[in-house]
């Protein structure tokens, strides 16, 4: 427990400190986190935040599978990257921080076979499906957009009124960070 609150008291001053870094603060408008684990290089990738959550949870059930000391330190962190993107106002520093430390409480193994898995769109929406998120105005078909240059997706998400403040993505990401905290709360005592 003592562990725990340190835990719990670091992660707020480094969010502090963050913060105060910032001479304003923004609302996020895009991933800006890069991870030394996880890419965003090839076709179809998602965000090294999104590969997080849904690896977290496509672990589940094999032997990578966080234990219960592991869910019990990230569950804080999660929920604080929740609390970030709620607020509607945070600086990316602040979720890039809590981004790694997501990252550097997980075991090596663990990110690697998130790594391995080369998450894409299409497994985001294929997950949304299966758990009854809407998404986008093509109804979450997987597929939609795929194989576009980045450009072409920006026009089609700007067609149709896609913003990234409040995107299909952006519900999506909140339905995969509040589906990871709710996992990780059954592994705790």
């Amino acid at each position: 427990m003592k562990k725990t609150s340190i835990f719990i008291l670091f992660v707020l001053v480094s969010l502090a400190l963050a913060s105060c870094g910032s001479a304003t603060d923004t609302a996020v408008t895009g991933d800006t986190y890069m991870s030394s684990y996880l890419p965003v290089d090839y076709e179809g990738a998602i965000s090294a935040r999104n590969q997080l959550s849904l690896g977290t949870l496509n672990l589940g059930g094999t032997d990578l599978a966080p234990t219960a000391d592991e869910a019990q330190a990230l569950v804080p962190l999660w929920q604080a990257l929740r609390s970030l993107q709620t607020s509607g106002v945070s600086a990316p520093e602040e979720v890039n921080a809590i981004l790694a430390q997501i990252e550097t409480s997980m075991r090596p193994e663990q990110l690697q076979e998130i790594a391995a898995m080369e998450l894409t769109s299409t497994d985001m929406q294929a997950w949304a499906l299966e758990n009854g998120i809407q998404v986008g105005t093509g109804g979450g078909v997987p597929g939609q957009g795929q194989g576009m240059s980045p450009e072409a997706r920006a026009t089609k998400q700007a067609e149709q009124g896609i913003t990234s403040g409040s995107t299909a993505g952006s519900k999506m990401a909140s339905a995969l960070i509040d589906a990871v905290i709710a996992y990780l709360q059954t592994l705790t005592p």
